[in-house]
């Protein structure tokens, strides 16, 4: 039967194992990549062959070595037939040597075909008759012939060698599953012999089991003293270390507070983490403690099993205690996740403890019972009572009366169980005891331990998810403490609490789901090499018809895309703040550098991206070819407007800042993105003009190559002046104003005789047009008080209408005249 507690040291063998395999593979795959370089072709003939025939000699030797390991693998098979655990790891290593000889065959392969081509370079040999080659050519050509027969034969050795490893793992396959079968339906009769059997058995093994410690304990003393004492005492700081430091890191999560009324999210949280938090903790020091052990040469052989189920006989108690505290709470009531009386609490919180501990106390035994050779019919017994008292204990629960009435106190009686929950639990409990009965011991031993272990992992997902979705509902995360910590110490706002409440949930159920799967995978009967390997393949190889996909490449590609981005960000940066501003480069100047460094640097960063993800982009030809048809007729817009941006970026028919008039667009330009330009308006409206526009229609730019423009100021009197007096007058104001240029030098233009006023224009230039409105603003200011001064007046046009009582007589020409 599949064990349901595994020993530490087995895990960091298994670990280290699987990590020299990866090198060596690796190791011996290097020098087959590139088994040619320039280097190596500039070498003499001679170098040459020895390199080709010293790499050949070594395949041979590796897959010989491999070979015989397999060998070795067969006969373990045969020999480890009833050993699960040694079955997976064995059923593991094949594998690992598939991949190997897999390896091979393609860098062999790889040189096949660059023979094959250096062949069909050389051509035919000449034929019968024909005039003789050069002896150059048909020794290279009898080398290559020669090199590409063996190599064919390399590769078909590694091909049987890899086919042969499939077998035995297939093998091992069918073996694991047929002694899963055997182990479950394995059928014993009952009867007063089995039972009298067993009773001696038990005396003779609690008097070996206490020998077998005392001598133990007696040696470890005498002669190991220290090195126990040192073992105990690294123990101890380990369980400071995990316990204390992990309480103290974490306590805030898991810890519950007096005269607290505790919400629905903290209630999940607090049961949650506090199961994870303490039950890893006690996890990581348990292990710590037997490896401390193991290293100091501590435990024996026969011992060593024993202490390894022992250590996960108190975790396994714990985790149950932990979880059914946390969910029940038996004490707080404020703190319960179901709604149950305080009597129901504590009466299913004695029986679900009681259950784990019958549980687990029957591996324990049976590890005690294996170490010491004792009789198989004791072990039996174990589980035979071990079983029926399980199935007891949910008999009872079904008969229990928990359920919390609406409107009730905590204190009160509390009603029954749902009628259909009620049927499941005898049912079960019946089932377990029926199994017993009729003789099959392992497979109730089987359901028993999946009712407690496997049904408390899936509570604990199950608490999890319930607390990652409460997380994530919009608005919850504001209220937790995290939440809060996240308002005051980096100022998120509440959109931004909202996103990391999204984030928090989605990271609580993929830790549920990690923590939860692989502990009922355990219990089903899965080895822990099963799940070392199912996650090696899902991170380092994942196939999709002929792509195989690498999560672990994946991953570092989007790492190194994410450095270069930053890098580029910050070579944009550095560039534009101190380079480009010293050297007093105009802003447009600036924008243009800093946008064509980012589509450099983005675009590198996704070819070394794409390259360190391990994807062949020879691979995505079809999906390129459909695209370049999606281009040709939906996308041609958004390429156009691409081109259309680099365009401008490189012409720079107008930068980021000039004044442009484009259609009944004018404004100043605020941003050249890939798609579009922004253009903002004088009234602040942000106008998103597509790049091909600006391409293909008229844009009008005032600051195309400098920034000095026309402004102008009509003014108009009335015919009663003297027109070189306001000629002058104006002159005057203007050369006043030091913005001003006098080159092109000031002027008054004598624009027209009006119908009520004599029109003029005075026409100045500035450096920066952009000034032009608050210099003609005091310009007009100015103007209109001088001419208050001179005495001028400004006209206005005047209209004066006759009524006449008779006949309506339409005023003759000079009736309407203009004042002055």
């Amino acid at each position: 039967m599949a064990e349901t507690f595994t020993t530490g040291p087995s895990i960091v063998r298994r670990f280290a194992r699987a990590f020299i395999a990866a090198f060596l593979i690796a190791v011996l795959a290097a020098p087959l990549l590139h088994p040619t370089s320039a280097a190596a072709q500039a070498q003499p003939q001679a170098a040459s062959d020895v390199t080709v025939d010293s790499i050949n000699a070594d395949m041979r030797n590796k897959i010989d070595a491999i070979r015989q390991q397999l060998n070795t693998f067969r006969g373990r098979v045969e020999s480890d037939a009833q050993d699960d655990a040694r079955l997976a790891e064995l059923r593991v290593q094949a594998e690992e040597i598939v991949g190997a000889m897999q390896a091979i065959a393609d860098a062999m392969k790889t040189r096949v075909e660059q023979i094959q081509s250096r062949l069909t370079s050389l051509g035919d040999a000449p034929a019968a008759g024909q005039p003789p080659e050069a002896p150059a050519v048909a020794e290279e050509r009898s080398r290559l012939l020669n090199e590409r027969s063996e190599l064919n034969l390399i590769v078909e050795d590694a091909n049987n060698l890899s086919n042969s490893a499939t077998q035995l793992a297939n093998t091992i396959t069918n073996l694991r599953r047929t002694l899963f079968a055997q182990t479950l339906f394995r059928h014993t009769e009952l009867s007063g012999d089995l039972f009298a059997e067993a009773g001696d058995a038990i005396t003779t093994e609690v008097r070996n089991f206490g020998s077998t410690f005392g001598s133990w304990i007696g040696f470890v003393w005498k002669f190991k003293k220290l090195q126990l004492l040192g073992a105990i005492a690294l123990s101890l700081g380990a369980a400071m270390l995990f316990l204390s430091g992990g309480y103290r890191l974490f306590g805030r999560f898991i810890r519950r507070y007096e005269q607290e009324t505790p919400s629905y999210i903290r209630r999940l949280s607090v049961a949650f983490w506090s199961t994870v938090i303490q039950t890893v903790s006690l996890a990581a020091f348990l292990v710590a403690s037997f490896l401390f052990l193991d290293g100091f040469n501590v435990l024996r052989p026969d011992v060593a099993p024993i202490i390894a189920t022992f250590f996960g006989f108190v975790w396994f108690v714990y985790f149950v205690w932990k979880l059914t505290y946390g969910v029940l709470a038996p004490g707080e009531p404020e703190w319960r996740l179901v709604r149950i009386t305080n009597r129901g609490a504590r009466f299913l919180t004695v029986a679900v403890l009681a259950m784990a501990v019958v549980n687990g106390l029957d591996y324990l035994l049976s590890a005690i019972s294996e170490a010491l050779d004792s009789p198989l019919v004791l072990t039996i017994v174990k589980s035979l009572l071990a079983s029926v008292i399980v199935g007891l204990i949910l008999i009872a629960i079904s008969f229990v009366r928990p359920r919390l009435v609406e409107d009730e106190s905590p204190d009160g009686p509390g009603g029954a169980w749902p009628r259909f929950f009620s049927l499941l639990l005898r049912v079960m409990g019946g089932l377990l005891i029926l199994a017993v009965l009729t003789g099959y011991v392992g497979l109730a031993r089987f359901a028993s331990t999946q009712i407690v272990l496997t049904g408390a992992a899936i509570v604990l997902i199950y608490v999890g998810l319930l607390s990652g979705k409460a997380i994530s509902k919009q608005g919850a995360f504001t209220d937790t403490a995290a939440g809060r910590r996240l308002a005051e110490r980096f100022n998120f706002k509440e959109v931004a609490l909202d996103q990391a409440g999204l984030v928090a949930g989605l990271g609580i159920y993929a830790f549920a789901l990690l923590f939860g799967i692989p502990l009922i995978l355990l219990t089903w009967g899965f080895q822990i090499a099963d799940i070392e390997a199912w996650i090696y393949n899902f991170f380092t190889e994942i196939r999709i018809g002929n792509i195989s996909i690498s999560l672990v490449g994946i991953l570092g590609g989007l790492l190194l895309f994410g450095i270069g981005f930053i890098v580029t960000r910050w070579v944009q940066k550095w560039i534009d703040g101190n380079v480009l501003a010293r050297s007093q480069v105009d802003l447009g100047v600036r924008n243009s550098v800093r946008t064509g460094i980012g589509y450099l640097g983005v675009g590198l960063a996704v070819i070394v991206g794409v390259s360190a993800a391990g994807i062949d982009l020879s691979s995505f030809a079809l999906v390129a070819s459909a695209l370049s048809v999606g281009i040709g007729f939906g996308l041609q817009n958004i390429v156009s407007n691409f081109v259309s941006g680099l365009i401008l970026l490189v012409e720079r028919p107008f930068k980021v800042g000039d004044h442009v008039v484009t259609g009944a667009t004018e404004g100043i330009v605020k941003r050249i993105s890939v798609r579009a330009t922004e253009i903002e308006t004088f009234r602040k409206q942000s106008i998103i003009v597509p790049n091909s526009d600006l391409i293909n229609s008229p844009v009008g730019n005032w600051t195309h190559r400098n920034k000095i423009g026309r402004s102008e100021i009509p003014v108009s009197v009335s015919y009663d002046t003297e027109p070189q007096k306001v000629i002058d007058i104006l002159l005057e104001l203007v050369d006043q104003v030091p913005e001003v240029l006098r080159n092109p030098e000031p002027h008054v233009e004598f624009m027209s005789f009006g119908p009520s006023s004599l029109n003029f224009e005075l026409r100045f230039h500035l450096a920066d047009m952009g000034e032009g409105l608050r210099i003609r603003n005091g310009l007009r200011i100015a103007i209109l008080k001088r001419f208050r001064e001179e005495g001028i007046d400004i006209p206005f046009p005047q209209q004066e209408i006759v009524f006449h009582r008779g006949k309506p007589v339409l005023p003759e020409e000079g009736d309407m005249r203009g004042g002055a």
